[in-house]
């Protein structure tokens, strides 16, 4: 028997009862109802307090190590990795990491209390919490979708500030999809949309805030084709959600779509982190590395919808959603037969029976990977780029003449950021650029 002997309160009560029960004091049935056990087990206590006295009634494994504690050493290089390696990455996030990258398994209530007994807190502060409701979830997938950019320092001082871009999913909290970008634009969005009709199919809504690339300002009178229609035009991203039929609602504040914005605070945890373990300092490498990361964390936080029976209609055929996530431009044949988007002029060929199409209003379409094409209505039409004009050959001369080497034309539109279409600042060729290109860049730089 032991010579000290250390009870709780729980030990204590069991005690008297099963003293009693020895004394004749309260029945076998008494006792088992007191304690909350079988009258089996209470005559096994009364035979241990019978045979050991006290101590036979204290578990067996009191004062024993736990056969699955944590090594010393384990428990060090825990520590040590948490304030190097895994600096400032929160306590979840720590275990996940450990498990997968470092072999060591541990659960979060063990991971804290070491890093606490360490010294180290959660990198994480939390606000005290404050009383709101919560709303209920959308019962199906793919009824109601939440999107919005988070401008932020995901490289931290690697690389430049970028803008992350995604679509989460209200009912399962899915991440439908989620690019970088160099600032908040409607490229970027058309892309998140694009890819997530192809994955999953057309969500019924979009509940977005009210920037100017999903909405035009009421402000400012009513040009002449907007007052023949009684309405504002749609901005691309708009004119894009009429087309594939997505009801397009907008919050009033950053609460309203409170799903995506608290997937911004998880992100900025949790990306940021992983960003920095990669080392990735550019957006090319940013990009490459989301997918993975994306599937990861689906997997880790997606919930089950209260009916598993999606809301997702069928996705459009692979050339009509590309017809429809892309940047629309209204253009007029001129008469040479060439449209000019911006700096760059398209030569059209000619039509059935060598029909011509001057004065005729077709679309010019820049796509998500910069190539052009123009659409008269019905179909796409072949285009090559149109022989330069005066001021363009003067441009190309003076360059050569810079460089003592000839500047090769392109075999098609260039990019918008090809060296070929830079002129100098202020000069006449670059003034006209400006303010040609200015409706086809709005919706690049808003």
């Amino acid at each position: 028997m032991r010579e000290t002997i250390t009870m709780t309160s729980h030990d204590q009560r069991r005690a008297h009862t099963v003293t009693k029960l020895v004394a004749g004091e309260v029945t076998l049935a008494e006792a088992a109802l007191l304690l909350g056990l079988t009258e089996r087990s209470v005559w096994r206590l009364k035979r241990q307090l019978l045979e050991r006295g006290v101590d036979g009634l204290l578990h067996g494994n009191r004062g024993r190590a736990s056969p699955r504690r944590l090594a010393e050493t384990t428990g060090a290089r825990i520590v040590e990795l948490a304030a190097t390696t895994y600096a400032g990455v929160n306590d979840c996030h720590l275990m996940e990491l450990l498990a997968e990258r470092e072999g060591i398994a541990i659960g979060r209530s063990s991971l804290q209390r070491l890093l606490r007994a360490a010294g180290r807190t959660s990198p994480r502060r939390r606000r005290a919490p404050r009383h709101r409701s919560r709303r209920d979830r959308m019962p199906q997938a793919g009824l109601l979708l939440q999107t919005d950019g988070s401008r932020h320092d995901w490289l931290g001082d690697r690389g430049p500030r970028m803008t992350l871009l995604a679509a989460i999913d209200d009912a399962t909290g899915l991440v439908t999809a989620a690019t970088f970008r160099e600032q908040e634009d409607a490229a970027g969005y058309l892309w998140v949309l694009r890819q997530t009709v192809r994955r999953y199919g057309v969500p019924a809504a979009l509940y977005r805030d009210r920037h100017s690339i999903f909405e035009t300002s009421d402000k400012g009178r009513l040009t002449l084709e907007e007052q023949l229609i009684d309405r504002r035009l749609p901005t691309q991203v708009g004119r894009a959600l009429e087309e594939l039929g997505i009801t397009s609602i907008a919050a009033r504040s950053p609460q309203a779509k409170g799903r995506i914005e608290r997937l911004w605070g998880t992100l900025q945890d949790r990306l940021v982190a992983e960003l920095r373990l990669a080392e990735v300092s550019d957006r090319a490498a940013a990009e490459r590395l989301l997918p993975a990361f994306l599937r990861r964390f689906n997997r880790s936080f997606t919930v089950p919808a209260l009916d598993a029976t999606g809301a997702w209609r069928p996705r459009p055929a692979a050339a009509e959603l590309e017809r429809i996530c892309c940047l629309k431009y209204l253009r007029t044949v001129a008469n040479d037969h060439t449209v000019r988007a911006g700096a760059t002029i398209l030569q059209l060929p000619p039509g059935p029976a060598r029909r011509g199409y001057a004065g005729k209003r077709v679309e010019v379409h820049l796509r998500l990977d910069d190539r052009m094409a123009v659409w008269d209505g019905q179909r796409y039409l072949l285009v090559t780029e149109a022989p330069a004009d005066p001021v363009q050959l003067r441009v190309l001369g003076h360059a050569r003449a810079a460089t003592g080497r000839p500047v090769p034309t392109a075999a098609r539109p260039a990019r918008h950021d090809h060296p070929w279409r830079r002129s100098p600042p202020g000069s006449k060729l670059d003034l006209m650029r400006r303010e040609e290109a200015r409706a086809l860049t709005d919706s690049l730089i808003s």
